[in-house]
């Protein structure tokens, strides 16, 4: 990236009582780790658009810019003016009740303003949001909107990772995003069934031990009941995967939900987003953000989509758990050995294989890959979206999408906990999405 377009810190002399408060903090070090994941592309990378589900990472940068203006400095800031006034429209995402949005599938199409004008934007809304923090230090509603404005730039740090694979994946010189490929030599690790008795259990966002945020569709906490099951010790890996595939896996519509054979059918699925035959004949390999490299057998296979995910689980003669099965055995890892999961702090930007297990609970459920569960995309009973224009941040998704959970190798490590409700629609493969398997107990 061109040192005219490296990221500069945020420079405004405040007040030490108010630079040393956790949300100035906060905001500063999540608002430049999304400039820090532009600096390995160029400009002409940051426009890319490979697919209508993906964005530009230029227009990452703006819309996140866009979320603190129209919904924090319109509200807060005295005498506000826009940035630019077309902003509103150019980089709207979905929220309706703001206004006109331009075309979705056709981002890619705007190259003005520059990646350089948008910089330019974060910095000057960056500036003027902080000032409007010193202003109003007691406000619990602004301190309300800007964690979930941080929260939501982590969701999209996520997003930029992913968008920018997909794009880069096109390019037949399969270029590197990032260069330290982390794996090394590892031990294989049996897949082991670890049981829940169940019960009637009360689960979704838990302020006691889920942190001092979540979002509307983690809550309310409420009663589910639960059979008896088992889960996988593990993730489900690559070397897994090639034996699925051939075993004729992908041609065995007795093992796929009938809209995953369609799906596997019209787009000629034989192997998971990334993969293809090695060069020397033997084995595969698959695109990273590392480059192309030799598929590794005891890594957890990822950018799998629902479909491919539930005819695997099918294959093994197991199932995908239910977000809440999935949700009571993660809430058995000790807090040390969940925060030490594969995150995106950890800069490997893919999955790592499993070092060493734990007796007793399950492990990898924090980071490498978000796991898809059966379970619908639904709100929770007494469900109530937020008021005001940020109610559109969730609820209004819940229909043809599936939850997955966990997080992955490309989620900031802050942003996930036990409660945490990620959804794609079930064709979905672009995002770091793998497995765990679980079981009926008889």
């Amino acid at each position: 990236m061109d040192a005219m377009l490296s990221p500069q810190p945020v420079q405004l002399g405040l007040p030490a009582e108010a630079a040393a408060s956790s949300m100035v903090r906060r905001f500063q070090q999540v608002r430049a780790q999304s400039v820090a994941l532009i600096r390995p592309l160029s400009a002409e990378d940051c426009q890319l658009q490979s697919m209508p589900d993906a964005s530009p990472a230029k227009w990452h940068l703006a819309h996140l810019t866009w979320f603190f203006e129209t919904f924090i400095l319109e509200r807060f800031e005295t005498n506000f003016k826009p940035f630019d006034a077309s902003f509103r429209v150019l980089f709207n995402s979905y929220y309706n009740g703001v206004g006109d949005k331009y075309p979705r599938p056709q981002r890619g199409m705007i190259s003005r303003p520059t990646l350089e004008q948008v910089l330019d934007y974060r910095s000057e809304v960056d500036e003027r949001i902080l000032a409007v923090l010193t202003q109003h230090p007691d406000d619990a509603e602004l301190a309300k909107l800007v964690t979930l404005g941080l929260h939501h730039e982590q969701q999209h740090q996520e997003l930029l990772l992913t968008d920018i694979k997909h794009a880069l994946s096109f390019n037949p010189a399969r270029p590197a995003y990032a260069r330290q490929w982390p794996l090394a030599g590892i031990s294989p690790q049996p897949l082991r069934w670890i049981g829940f008795e169940g019960g009637l259990l009360e689960l979704g966002f838990d302020p006691r031990s889920d942190g001092d945020f979540a979002f509307d569709n983690e809550t309310p906490r409420h009663k589910v009941y639960i059979a008896p099951f088992d889960i996988g010790s593990r993730l489900v890996t690559n070397g897994e995967m090639m034996a699925f595939i051939e075993d004729g896996g992908y041609r065995r519509p007795e093992l796929w939900l009938s809209m995953g054979w369609d799906w596997a059918q019209t787009n000629h699925a034989a192997m998971p987003l990334y993969w293809q035959a090695s060069d020397h004949g033997c084995g595969y390999q698959n695109f990273t953000l590392q480059g192309l490299v030799e598929v590794d057998a005891h890594t957890p296979v990822c950018h799998l989509s629902y479909f491919e995910a539930d005819a695997y689980a099918r294959w093994a003669g197991a199932r995908l758990p239910t977000e809440f099965e999935w949700e009571l055995a993660a809430r058995s890892v000790p807090a040390q050995q969940a925060t030490q999961g594969n995150f995106v702090e950890g800069a490997a930007y893919h999955p790592i294989p499993l070092q060493q297990q734990s007796p007793g609970s399950p492990a990898q459920m924090f980071g490498d890959v978000w796991e898809w569960t059966q379970s619908n995309y639904n709100p929770y009973p007494g469900y109530k979206p937020w008021e005001g224009l940020v109610g559109e941040y969730n609820g209004k998704f819940m229909c043809n999408q599936f939850v997955l959970r966990g997080g992955s190798c490309a989620t900031p490590h802050s942003h996930i906990r036990a409660s945490y409700r990620n959804f794609f629609p079930p064709d979905a493969q672009w995002q770091f999405s793998g497995l765990r398997l679980a079981r009926d107990i008889a």
